[in-house]
């Protein structure tokens, strides 16, 4: 059972979470006033955001962290902004793992030449550097750096690590490069969301479960955009740490800012066992804690789930999935045939035998599956069993060297490749669609973070497609043992007993991660292949704007893999022109040619050729004439723009912006964001962040919009900025806006971007 609370709430003494409508009685509670404003700082996030806040207002917070983390497909770029924009080293623990990129290329040497720059960056800038296949990076920072009352920032989505007691943040490459530059994170202070938790787990119900269930309760709502889940009530206390780190991952799927949980005894034990008992204290909120919401879970009442294709929050009890079968396949085969287009086919309901879903593949790893207590919760149940001979196949990735040796010490790795299981080294690549893509047509069941659209490594663009259903490690193993015969793991209650104490062994860690922090060595050399390239210049915001509307995406949300795809185009992160040819080529193959013939006519006019030797672009600055802001060829940048309702939901990489912006990008026109992350990549890349109120009928692809006086406009409020539709019969006015942004967000648009902006303050 899962409630959300219509308004706030008040927490009292930790034990009682009262509607704000009783007020009263959780003041009879206390025998006091309770003032509002006081119960806010009650929070365990207030109190964390306070001691990192490096601005006397607490309204908008100028955040300052404690490290930072990056992996190999984002740790390139950033240090190459970095190094653009005049860093000398690296001012806090900065961790750079290699767990995207380990297997991508073929044929090739790309992925070796970028973790060897890591290596040598790591050496020259003072930096922890971690090979291939040793971990991936949000275990490796859950053993190594999270710790009670932290912050980290990282550049993958899904950097959290709340159940530690540490409030972590997934942004895009430039808000680690602020960090760097030794800038701040800026943000309003964000709602806080009670997590009130209350009864235990079922044995056979996993993190995933839970997990699912709350993101199918609060993603389409909006509940907690956006904001800080606080997990809270006498349930945390239910699981150990491990299991909590599987649910606080994947919080990153309601699209909250961050989270934090409670600590208790069970997380003061999770970092001594893991040599780092200083970082424990014990955090709980005041005697009084007002939260913007709750989200009230009875434990006990969760049952096994399956988050259907598309999304994590298309999420059924797998017995109501089964009881309902046939219905829910063709809803899903229908969510499909929109992905696809037309340009590839997918069913589901062929798949049924004898009243059963048919799985062709199971994965489980990454930071949410492949955690010591679900590998050994699957290797418990498929203990003495087979997974068959059949099409069904299961991978196993443990997520760290660390967690892989003590599964294979305790014999756990052996039962499950006696049962059929592959078992291989730390590796997000199923996350991402890099690794394990099952058969054309297939279905995956993955305990991994995410099964968007072609995450799972197809392409419907060539006719290509499989999807993936996200499952917990227990069910991915009771399906296993059926032989692929979707099941859920309460049908084998016998299964889960007491699993053996974890031991960290951290050898192999000593034996080859390189931790250079405070050592940096500046006479270094960094290793360059031939795939790795500077960024692209980029010219400062003129005084108007021209831009090209180069695609109309009607989507009610378009993912960040739809803008840049993941999975095969991993490889060419580290150059910003190579990659950017792949840019929305799974959503809108068109788009990128369109856009480098705007980009073509910008260099051109930058350059002082005749650009209006072309009558089409001629008679649009004819009409320009006509309008507000003196337009002419000088005083107008010209460049592309993207218009999508809700763009950017899912990964924090930069990449969605920065290849619209290489290659002609200067703007995107919403109706909202779909998480903040993607919003602030934007703004580094300096694209103009704008919305539009209504909907977008007074321009299509092919047609210009004009902005006059961008640069002075930037100066106002933002809440009304006058713009035209430019079309063959004439300029149709319109009105866009801005959300707010910050005095330092306003000053990068108008620089082109946040390299522009950092080489201009170095002068």
């Amino acid at each position: 059972m899962i409630q959300l609370f219509k308004n706030g709430a008040y927490l009292v003494r930790g034990t009682e979470i009262l509607p704000e409508e009783e007020l009263g009685r959780a003041e009879a509670m206390l025998g006091r006033k309770i003032r509002k404003e006081e119960a806010r700082q009650g929070t365990i996030a207030y109190g964390i955001l306070k001691a990192h806040n490096q601005n006397d207002n607490m309204e908008q917070l100028k955040i300052r962290f404690d490290a930072l983390t990056s992996h190999d497909i984002t740790y390139v770029g950033i240090i190459q902004t970095a190094k653009a924009s005049g860093m000398d080293t690296f001012p806090v623990p900065y961790i750079l793992t290699c767990c995207h990129n380990s297997l991508c290329a073929v044929g090739g040497t790309i992925n070796e030449d970028d973790h060897l720059f890591g290596l040598t960056a790591a050496r020259k800038y003072g930096g922890i550097y971690v090979p291939p296949h040793m971990a991936v990076i949000h275990q490796y920072m859950r053993e190594m750096y999270a710790g009670c009352g932290k912050m980290i920032l990282g550049s993958d989505s899904h950097t959290r690590y709340g159940a530690l007691g540490t409030m972590a943040v997934g942004e895009g490459g430039g808000e680690l490069d602020k960090q760097i530059l030794r800038d701040t994170w800026d943000n309003p202070y964000p709602g806080i969301v009670a997590i009130y938790l209350t009864g235990k787990p079922q044995p056979w119900v996993g993190p995933h479960d839970i997990a699912l269930a709350i993101c199918r309760a609060v993603y389409k709502n909006g509940y907690v955009k956006n904001k800080v889940m606080e997990f809270v009530g006498p349930g945390v206390a239910s699981m150990t740490t491990d299991y909590r780190n599987a649910v606080d991952v994947m919080t990153t799927e309601t699209t909250c800012l961050s989270s934090v949980w409670r600590t208790d005894e069970d997380t003061h034990a999770f970092l001594k066992e893991h040599h780092r008992e200083g970082d424990y204290k014990k955090l709980d909120p005041a005697e009084v804690a007002y939260y913007d919401g709750c989200v009230l879970v009875d434990l006990s009442t969760v049952k096994p789930m399956i988050a259907l294709p598309f999304h994590p929050s298309n999420a059924y009890e797998i017995d109501e999935l089964n009881a309902n079968l046939e219905d829910i396949l063709r809803e899903t085969e229908k969510k499909a045939a929109e992905v696809a287009q037309g340009r590839a086919s997918y069913t589901l309901v062929d798949k049924i035998k004898n009243g059963r879903l048919q799985v062709q593949q199971g994965v489980i790893g990454g930071c949410s599956g492949g955690n010591y207590v679900n590998v050994a919760a699957a290797a418990g149940l498929l203990r003495g069993r087979a997974i068959g001979t059949g099409e069904f196949a299961l991978n196993v990735y443990p997520s760290s060297m660390p967690v892989y040796m003590d599964l294979a010490r305790k014999g756990m790795l052996t039962d499950l490749m006696a049962a059929g299981a592959i078992v291989k080294t730390a590796f997000c690549g199923p996350c991402f669609g890099a690794g394990d893509t099952p058969n054309n047509n297939g279905l995956s069941i993955r305990h991994t973070t995410r099964n968007f659209p072609n995450r799972e490594g197809s392409k419907p663009g060539q006719g290509q497609m499989a999807a993936v259903a996200l499952m917990d490690a227990r069910s991915i193993a009771a399906t296993a043992a059926n032989n692929g015969l979707l099941t859920s793991a309460e049908e084998y209650p016998e299964a889960f007993g007491e699993v053996p104490a974890y031991h960290f062994d951290d050898s192999s860690y000593k034996a080859r991660v390189y931790n250079g922090f405070g050592k940096a060595e500046p006479e270094k050399q960094l290793f360059y292949g031939p795939n790795i390239k500077d960024w692209p210049e980029l010219p400062p915001l003129g005084e108007n704007i021209l831009l090209k509307v180069c695609s109309k995406i009607l989507d009610p949300v378009t993912t960040t893999d739809e803008l840049i795809p993941s999975g095969e185009t991993s490889s060419y992160r580290s150059n910003p022109l190579g990659l950017a040819e792949f840019t929305l080529s799974r959503r809108d193959p068109g788009y990128v040619e369109r856009t480098k013939a705007v980009k073509a006519v910008e260099l051109d006019r930058e350059a002082g050729r005749d650009i209006l030797a072309d009558k089409g672009l001629a008679a649009v600055f004819a009409q320009l004439e006509k309008l507000p802001g003196n337009a002419s060829v000088q005083n107008t940048e010209i460049g592309s723009v993207i218009y999508a309702n809700k763009p950017g939901d899912g990964s924090a990489r930069e990449q969605a912006a920065s290849c619209q912006r290489v290659i002609g990008g200067l703007a995107n026109i919403t109706q909202d964001y779909a998480t903040k992350r993607y919003r602030s990549n934007v703004i580094n890349w300096g694209m103009l962040p704008f919305h539009l109120k209504g909907e977008p009928a007074a321009f299509e692809v092919g047609d210009y919009i004009y902005v006059p006086e961008i640069r002075k406009a930037l100066e106002g409020s933002l809440e009304a900025i006058p713009a035209y539709a430019v079309k063959a019969g004439g300029a149709v006015p319109m009105t866009l806006y801005c959300k707010p942004l910050t005095d330092e967000e306003r000053e990068i648009i108008r620089c082109g971007c946040l390299i522009n902006y950092n080489r201009a303050r170095k002068r």
